[in-house]
């Protein structure tokens, strides 16, 4: 029962009309007892639900248990997350009521920088498993915005992933502009979402402006050129409303020098386009380093006094293996060390 439609179809199965359906849903979205809410679980709920409702329940909070927590002095907290089938995942609660959920076991892309794609793909995750992620960390606090930002490329997923954001929208209150689809561009991603009752909004990683660079760092994204990707994602957030946010991972004496900040300009001024810088988040083992945070600010305000904002974020929780995949890859390495291969990059002058 990892997919939502699978839960709608039990849930049939045990006498649940639509609104019978949508109300369990609703509940289970939100951490809230299944007894809750205004009409009284006894008369509103047929006999034949009412009966097959503790083992429901029971089976929804197994899809995702709490292995570890680790709060951060920002007011963050990464969740290291058990499967059923005992998978683990990472979810971050965010400073401002955010949450970063996973949508796959690994990841295929293998961006060069990320712990999460030094394993690959394992596997899918259900929709429902998506929406547990949610449910386990509103137990713990208010959660009023969800990314697809966590481990896995949710585009290589998008069955699941747009079945996780159509609940979310709807039965579990996040408003549509609060739900982040990030991916490193498949353009599978902007003939879908645009057909969706709910429209998410869109996060592209961008990361360099060069296209040679870009299938370096990014090995197993789809060849579109930066200029091309600016182009689809411009195409999105004029047909949605919301702006575009490109990902940027700084990444010392690779792709924070001034002919990148020329580039970005050129391929973002003027569009309805937010730049999210993230100064690289060391992971022990990878060659790459993040540069000194007077550049990072340096690049930001340059960006910004060239006409295109900018925002300079600092990767969540930080001091507790804030990084995508290194939480679950430290309690991997306890059963099972495995060495670690420096990427050469090569950067073109």
């Amino acid at each position: 029962m990892n997919r939502i439609s699978q839960l709608r179809d039990r849930l049939a199965t045990a006498g649940a009309g639509p609104g019978h359906a949508y109300r369990v849903l609703r509940l289970w979205s939100n951490a809230l007892p299944q007894a809750s809410g205004k009409r009284r679980t006894e008369t509103f709920l047929p006999a034949t639900l009412r009966a097959a409702l503790p083992a429901i329940e029971q089976d929804l909070a197994g899809l995702a248990r709490l292995r570890s927590a680790h709060p951060s002095a920002d007011g963050g907290e990464r969740l290291l997350v058990d499967l059923a089938d005992g998978q683990t995942v990472e979810s971050v609660l965010l400073p401002r009521d955010g949450l970063c959920i996973s949508s796959q076991v690994g990841c295929a892309v293998k961006c060069v920088f990320c712990m999460t794609g030094r394993e690959g793909l394992l596997r899918q995750l259900g929709s429902a498993e998506m929406v547990a992620q949610v449910a386990l960390a509103r137990a713990r606090r208010p959660v009023k915005k969800v990314v697809f930002m966590g481990m896995g490329e949710p585009a290589h997923n998008l069955d699941n992933v747009m079945e996780a954001i159509e609940l979310l929208g709807t039965a579990g209150g996040i408003g549509h502009k609060s739900l982040v689809f990030s991916t490193v561009g498949d353009p599978r991603v902007f003939e879908r979402l645009p057909e969706g009752p709910v429209k998410p909004a869109l996060a592209l990683s961008l990361h360099t402006t060069k296209a040679a660079l870009r299938e370096q760092l990014l090995p197993r994204a789809p060849r579109i050129a930066p200029d091309d990707l600016v182009e689809l994602g411009e195409r999105y957030a004029r047909a949605t409303g919301y702006p575009i946010q490109y990902q940027w991972t700084l990444l010392a004496g690779i792709n924070d020098g001034d002919d990148e900040i020329d580039g970005i300009v050129r391929l973002l001024r003027g569009k309805y386009a937010i730049m999210n810088m993230i100064p690289y988040n060391t992971n022990e083992g990878l060659d790459f380093r993040r540069p000194s945070a007077e550049r990072a600010e340096a690049i930001a305000r340059m960006l910004h006094g060239r006409g295109v904002l900018t925002t300079l974020r600092q990767s969540a929780v930080q001091e507790v293996d804030g990084g995508c995949g290194q939480l679950r890859a430290r309690a991997i390495s306890v059963l099972q060390p495995s060495s670690v291969r420096s990427i050469p990059i090569i950067v073109a002058s």
